[in-house]
């Protein structure tokens, strides 16, 4: 059997071995459209993470009958054109949601605590020229009951609600899917969960209900002293209108780990603040913990396992 990984660089130095051992093992650290096209001729299973996997590239791969996506999300890959070819289609779901909770209160933490802007007080020099032995000049708010409102709860949601509740938060959800199967906590219209919220917490799927979902009319309605935050999927929010609506002060602050475009371009209106300090960025590595990262590799190969 023939493995072939065509982005491998996506799980970064975390051993493969696991996988190597089912059979002869190739990986490349990433590949363009011509490279995979043309690594993946005599490979009997395919693992990649976001590079696309279309009728034509199955066409040129004559013995694959297995795609392992190294990801929860499919929508690189053609199922259609898999299933009329008989070629079986394997994701990875749930490896990254203890890494996306702690990445999720790690944004918040820091946006209102403004880490940043005290790290850099220190060594500066200023606190050392100050003469004063603290600075208050920016007071952080108390997680302790405020509101969080999740939007989307499934796992995730429902791990940062939990954590939320730990925090002495008060917790509600809007649920994206129309199916408010959560019984713990209340569901909220949209509308009315974005208006109540001090915190607003994405993290749901990228589908037709939610893409754009959150654009200039309902960042209005959130309370200007509120933050949101985005670790499910770019594409939710609009980010043009995000980065009005900080810089007009509708809104507190951002955290953003994913974003429409990936990886962000340098032209993007959240890269142009007048305000940057009201944002946190970070490059799509919510999910990426070492124990998330062994895990999305130790079910890749248990997928090789039970699929072939």
């Amino acid at each position: 059997m023939k493995i072939v990984y065509l982005d491998e660089s996506s799980v970064g130095s975390t051993p493969l071995d696991e996988i190597r051992s089912l059979g002869e093992y190739t990986g490349y650290a990433t590949s363009s459209r011509a490279e995979a096209l043309e690594r993946v001729s005599d490979c009997d299973v395919l693992i990649v993470n976001k590079v696309r996997v279309d009728a034509e590239l199955m066409d040129r791969a004559p013995r694959l009958r297995l795609v392992c996506v190294s990801a929860t999300g499919t929508d690189n890959i053609d199922l259609a054109a898999a299933g009329s070819r008989g070629i079986k289609v394997r994701n990875v779901a749930g490896y990254s949601t203890e890494s996306v909770v702690q990445a999720t209160f790690a944004h918040l933490l820091a946006l209102l605590g403004r880490s940043a802007y005290f790290d850099r007080y220190v060594k500066d020099g200023e606190y050392s020229a100050c003469g004063m032995f603290t600075n208050v000049s920016l007071p952080f708010m108390e997680l302790c009951g405020k509101a969080m409102g999740i939007i989307g709860m499934g796992a995730i949601g429902s791990r940062v609600a939990s954590v939320a509740a730990a925090f002495g938060m008060k917790v509600s959800y809007f649920s994206t899917s129309g199916t408010s199967h959560c019984h713990e906590y209340p569901s909220l219209p949209l509308d009315e969960l974005l208006s109540g919220s001090d915190v607003v917490s994405i993290h749901a799927p990228l589908n037709e209900r939610t893409a754009g979902l959150l654009g200039r009319r309902e960042l209005s309605l959130m309370k200007p002293d509120a933050v949101l935050l985005s670790l499910g999927r770019g594409g939710i929010v609009d980010e043009a209108a995000l980065a009005e609506a900080l810089d007009a002060g509708l809104i507190a602050g951002a955290g953003l780990d994913v974003f429409s475009r990936e990886p962000l371009p340098a032209d993007s209106p959240l890269l142009r603040l007048a305000h940057p300090d009201r944002v946190i960025l970070s490059p799509h590595r919510a999910w990426a913990s070492r124990e998330g990262l062994a895990r999305l590799v130790s079910k890749v190969a248990e997928n090789i396992r039970m699929g072939w």
